[in-house]
């Protein structure tokens, strides 16, 4: 039974921790100005992961749609290698259009929140 208080102690805590972290980034554009350094930081941060795994993500859709099209290729009437050849070109393409998308989606709310 002590072993369950325990865990219930640590659990309240964490949940106050992380509370506390919530209002103190709710709040912290009243108490330390328009933009802090530290939200500024974090900002700059994703911005440049986000560019930088979108553009990791070109050349690994190209890759995956060229080792799609060599396996239709060569697959040589093997019914089950050119469905996955296929699969494997039309989810590479998916995929990447939902990247693009989602990366049009947050520039287009970035700019409407700016403005």
């Amino acid at each position: 039974m002590n072993y369950f208080k325990k865990i219930f102690n640590i659990n309240n805590l964490i949940i106050i921790f992380i509370f506390t972290l919530i209002f103190i980034f709710l709040f912290s554009n009243i108490s330390f100005g328009a933009y802090p350094k530290l939200i500024i930081t974090l900002s700059s941060a994703f911005e440049k992961i986000k560019n930088w795994l979108v553009s990791l993500a070109t050349p690994a859709a190209a890759v995956a749609v060229a080792a799609g099209v060599f396996m239709k290729k060569f697959s040589f009437g093997d019914d089950e290698r050119m469905r996955i050849g296929k699969k494997l070109i039309r989810t590479s393409l998916i995929s990447y259009a939902l990247i693009l998308i989602i990366d049009l989606v947050l520039s287009t709310i970035q700019n409407l929140l700016t403005n």
